[in-house]
């Protein structure tokens, strides 16, 4: 007798599966030339921005509370990456050794600052939490555009007001050099290697889920009061999800700065952290799968529709608009569901047919 998989899991093995569909489709396309050079460039953005729209989706869709500081952590881990790899880049040769440090540099990190920032944050809901982490997100982004740091013989040098007061003897090196950031990080980015790390933090996140301490953080969501009276640690809870979140935000800012010769901080505004909510609330709160989708679409969206570029963005924003209606509106959800499994029978039973002909040959 076959035993059936619980419809969790039967889930998160179809997201499995389609990803790498997907993976494999876009590399016969590569061998084969078929993908432009400008689509090439946009395959590990969309692999960073699906891990940071599936993390955040732990803490607005599992959680329950609205967080806006997610730009915050990826410009952490961004920063903290590309300095551990231009200080490490002559010593550390081996290009998979230095990158997996540093992808393990910027996720630790980010979630020190998610844990940091989390204590005291985390005892605020609703609004006044999502205005706290988007101030944390401006600060952070301000404090790395207004930072000098670089080395020499003598050691690290820091400043908070220019270059010249570092007082870098001859031999010196500039790491980080404020507002014009950093520059000489290795492109140790690959689109392989990005689809590895989305892959890894997409079975992260449904194990997280689907483990006991999901149960507890989605009880928490639920019936905050109800989850307290049996006993769990709420504040413990929260700050793992929030940690976790910060963690998959940093290893995604690690993607992002080593995919670019020179990182500014100025990337990491507030209009991120918005777009990255976007993109949770339209691929569905809670839903993984839908996250992922979403990113990639958003991201590819503005480039297909470049040929129009006098109402590229008018377009954009209908597109989102008609997307927004049809995935919140129940009559036409239930439409497609409906249309959807209608489909599936039908293919399924012209299966069990031919299996049937099969069998009375």
């Amino acid at each position: 007798m076959k035993k059936k998989l619980n419809p969790q899991t039967r889930k998160s093995f179809i997201t499995y599966g389609l990803l790498m569909i997907v993976f494999i489709a876009v590399e016969i396309l590569l061998s084969t030339g078929s993908i432009s050079s400008m689509m090439q460039g946009l395959l590990v953005p969309i692999c960073v921005y699906s891990i940071l729209a599936v993390s955040l989706n732990l803490t607005v869709g599992i959680l329950g509370e609205l967080s806006l500081g997610q730009a915050g952590f990826m410009c952490v881990g961004a920063y903290a990456s590309a300095i551990f790899s231009n200080l490490v880049k002559e010593s550390i040769t081996q290009p998979m050794i230095r990158f997996t440090l540093a992808i393990l540099v910027g996720g630790v990190v980010a979630a020190l600052f998610g844990i940091i920032i989390g204590i005291p944050v985390l005892r605020l809901r609703g609004d006044y939490l999502a205005i706290v982490t988007l101030a944390f997100g401006e600060i952070i982004k301000n404090v790395f555009a207004a930072l000098y740091i670089g080395y020499d013989s003598a050691g690290l040098h820091i400043s908070l007001k220019s270059q010249g007061d570092l007082g870098l003897k001859p031999d010196g090196k500039m790491i980080i050099n404020g507002a014009l950031g950093i520059s000489g990080t290795p492109n140790d980015s690959t689109f392989e290697i990005a689809f590895v790390i989305l892959f890894i933090s997409v079975i992260i996140i449904y194990n997280f889920v689907h483990s006991r301490t999901g149960r507890a953080v989605m009880s928490i969501r639920d019936n905050r009061i109800a989850a307290e009276s049996v006993g769990l640690n709420i504040t413990k809870y929260k700050l793992i999800t929030f940690a976790l979140t910060a963690f998959l935000a940093g290893v995604a800012g690690t993607l992002y700065s080593h995919n670019f010769y020179s990182l500014q901080a100025s990337k990491f505004d507030y209009n991120l952290s918005i777009l990255i909510l976007v993109f949770v609330v339209l691929g569905g709160i809670g839903n993984i799968r839908g996250s992922i989708i979403a990113a990639a679409v958003l991201t590819l969206l503005p480039e297909l529709l470049r040929s129009i570029n006098n109402y590229r963005m008018l377009f954009y924003a209908v597109i989102l608009i008609v997307m927004m209606i049809c995935t919140s509106n129940e009559t036409i959800r239930s439409f497609f569901i409906r249309n959807f499994e209608k489909l599936k029978g039908l293919i399924f039973k012209k299966k069990s047919d031919g299996a049937a002909v099969k069998e009375a040959e």
